[in-house]
């Protein structure tokens, strides 16, 4: 097989990550389609946007809670091992839920406690299996996984809500739960099947020293930390962006449901092509150029979405907005794992996903009470001007601290 064949997603070409990858697609798909079906549930059982909010905090709380320690122990234990145990786990929350569903006699609180059990799983998954990509494919091919996971959840963002909604108007809401417990069966499978070798480096430290490894790290690997402020800015100024599109498809494009369904497809549809262009490139060059550029595009994006009352010129913005900030996370993600070792690499990927998944619930917050105060495109503005300065300023920084590098 030629050299430049390889370059081309090569981590697929890795036995163990395609099992994986296989799998996450199937499970990643019911995971879209159970949220899309819980966020149904919630507003037909209490008929209040407060509860939405409610729900969607307690999915993501834990993880600003807990992910840490769930960093911690994937630099203690097998990282596949957590995984493979986080995900059959999984099982047991989406099938409760279609149980209580299918039997009428679910309420708020149960999908808000159920929530709140997915989001503890997370905490402890997402760090462990953003350092199994390195013990996968190793760091050759670590862009290449990066970018290939996410294009397989993007690519299920565009299909997991697309089959709840056939399910919910042609079968019935339970269906979307109890597929989604099955969805993660396929995962068990692949992680019991693969057949690498763990890199783990095990940590004798106590939890909070441990911990506070990956703190000194960062703050040590300059370029590091300004990546990690940069998604810190845009996980509180940026990506809220979303919550706000519900108001946008009502009162600003006057285009109701369907309308917020196709901004939200078609950010997807941006997202999958922005992952899958990292994935067939293999890796970036000139990564203190790229991350900036992408995060700029993204952040113009939204700033052109918040100042647009036409419906298609909203459309083609998005779709930006979405390939803008997957390839700048992506990037930012490979240039991370690149840079650390492997006895570091889960509690680095945890403060990783404490910055971009851990402040959700600050940033919804946030551009809500600037919503309510200012209203909602001028908060769109301000949050994205935020964004636009941050990216300007990062690479002055990153340009500085590269050059002393010597890279």
């Amino acid at each position: 097989m030629p050299d430049n064949d390889l370059k081309r997603f090569s981590a697929l070409y890795n036995r163990d990550f395609r099992l994986f990858w296989l799998g996450q697609v199937i499970s990643l798909s019911g995971t879209w389609m159970h949220s899309v079906a819980q966020g149904w549930l919630v507003y037909s059982l209490t008929k209040s946007p407060l509860y939405l909010g409610l729900v969607a905090s307690c999915a993501s709380l834990p993880i600003l809670l807990f992910t840490l320690l769930g960093g911690s122990l994937a630099d203690r234990y097998p990282r596949r091992n957590i995984v493979l145990v986080t995900q059959a786990l999984s099982i047991v929350p989406a099938l409760t839920l279609g149980i209580l569903t299918y039997l009428d006699i679910v309420e708020v609180w149960h999908v808000a406690v159920l929530a709140f059990l997915f989001g503890m799983l997370n905490a402890f998954d997402v760090p462990a299996r953003q350092a199994l990509l390195s013990d996968l494919v190793g760091r050759k091919n670590i862009t290449s996984a990066i970018a290939l996971n996410s294009a397989a959840f993007n690519g299920a963002r565009v299909l997991g809500p697309l089959m709840a909604g056939i399910l919910i108007a042609g079968v019935s809401m339970p269906a979307c739960f109890f597929l989604n417990a099955l969805s993660f069966v396929p995962v068990v499978i692949a992680l019991s099947r693969i057949k690498a070798v763990e890199k783990t480096i095990v940590n004798e430290k106590g939890f909070l020293e441990g911990i506070g490894d990956g703190w000194r790290f960062v703050l040590r690997e300059k370029r590091v930390l300004y990546i990690m402020s940069l998604i810190t800015i845009f996980s509180l100024f940026g990506i809220p962006y979303v919550t706000m599109l519900p108001v946008i498809a009502e009162e600003v494009l006057n285009s109701g449901v369907t309308g917020l369904s196709m901004l939200v497809s078609t950010a997807g549809t941006g997202s999958f092509i922005g992952a899958i262009f990292i994935a067939f490139r293999g890796d970036i060059g000139l990564k203190g150029l790229f991350i900036p550029a992408a995060a700029n595009v993204f952040a113009m994006a939204v700033m052109a979405l918040s100042f647009s009352h036409n419906y298609y010129l909203s459309l083609f913005f998005i779709f930006f907005a979405g390939l803008g900030i997957v390839s700048f996370l992506a990037v930012c993600n490979s240039f991370i794992q690149h840079t650390v070792s492997d006895a570091l690499r889960g509690r680095v990927m945890s403060l990783y996903t404490l910055v971009f998944l851990g402040f959700a619930p600050l940033g919804n917050s946030a551009i809500g009470f600037a919503a309510h105060a200012f209203g909602t495109l001028e908060s769109l503005h301000l949050f994205a001007a935020v964004c636009i300065i941050s990216s300007m300023l990062f690479a002055l920084l990153f340009a500085r601290h590269h050059e002393e590098a010597g890279v």
